[in-house]
């Protein structure tokens, strides 16, 4: 796929939160060829270290629990030490694990809310400020069309990126005077390697096709792609609003 260039995104840091595997590896590649500098977190060492030693460019790979949110902190903190403080952030990390709702306890639920959305909240407070000192920035935040095709089978899950969409709109609100801007990316079913281990069968692909206007599979590229163009100085007077990648579902 030939992708498009961004100018203004050359020199530029990026952080990246979930970006070891998947949609945010791809993030990763993307941004990286771009000519940004790009740190990215993730509690997967081993793949975050292996990613970092196969992406050329400026890229660094922060290890951290996102649910701990003074490791957070710590680790933002750290990695703008090392390459500038970040003017562009994509709060990806989240875990669509199933569960039965009959099952659900407090601390499950506590602990899948932390995963899929308090983090996001958080890496914007600690991003902001120097979004604020810079002038402006972009910040991105990973909803889901889980929610509203009323997918079932982790209701904690869904709740969660239902919730990305109001954070999403009034982070908007109060950093617009700031020329910070603020959206979110809609994906739909998107092919990583985790969902075919997991879920991908003969019998699930042909139920998607179905819902799908397009016929074709969603590849990470085409999250990458639209989270490189929210980023970018061309989408300048976007804000507050979700851009769908989900192929026309219904």
């Amino acid at each position: 796929m030939k992708r498009a260039s961004y100018p203004s995104l050359e020199g530029r840091t990026v952080f990246i939160s979930g970006g070891a595997s998947g949609i945010g590896a791809e993030m990763v590649r993307a941004f990286a060829a771009q000519g940004s500098r790009v740190g990215f977190f993730d509690f997967d060492d081993k793949a975050g270290q292996a990613l970092e030693a196969e992406v050329q460019g400026d890229v660094a790979f922060g290890f951290c629990d996102l649910r701990d949110i003074e490791a957070l902190q710590d680790a933002f903190t750290a990695m703008a030490g090392r390459l500038g403080p970040a003017t562009v952030l994509v709060n990806n990390a989240a875990r669509d694990d199933r569960h039965d709702w009959r099952k659900v306890t407090p601390d499950y639920w506590d602990e899948r809310m932390a995963t899929n959305l308090r983090h996001m909240f958080f890496a914007i407070q600690a991003v902001a400020p120097g979004m604020i000192e810079a002038g402006g920035g972009s910040i991105i935040n990973m909803g889901s069309s889980s929610w509203w095709e009323a997918g079932g089978e982790m209701p904690a899950y869904t709740t969660g990126k239902a919730a990305v969409h109001g954070l999403t709109r009034t982070m908007a609100r109060d950093l617009g005077e700031h020329r910070i801007r603020v959206n979110a990316i809609v994906p739909g079913w998107v092919m990583t390697e985790r969902q075919k281990e997991l879920w991908v069968t003969d019998e699930a692909i042909a139920g998607r096709r179905a819902k799908q206007c397009l016929p074709d599979l969603i590849d990470p590229v085409y999250v990458a792609n639209m989270a490189l163009f929210l980023a970018s100085d061309d989408s300048a007077m976007c804000t507050a609003s979700d851009f769908r990648i989900e192929a026309g579902s219904i």
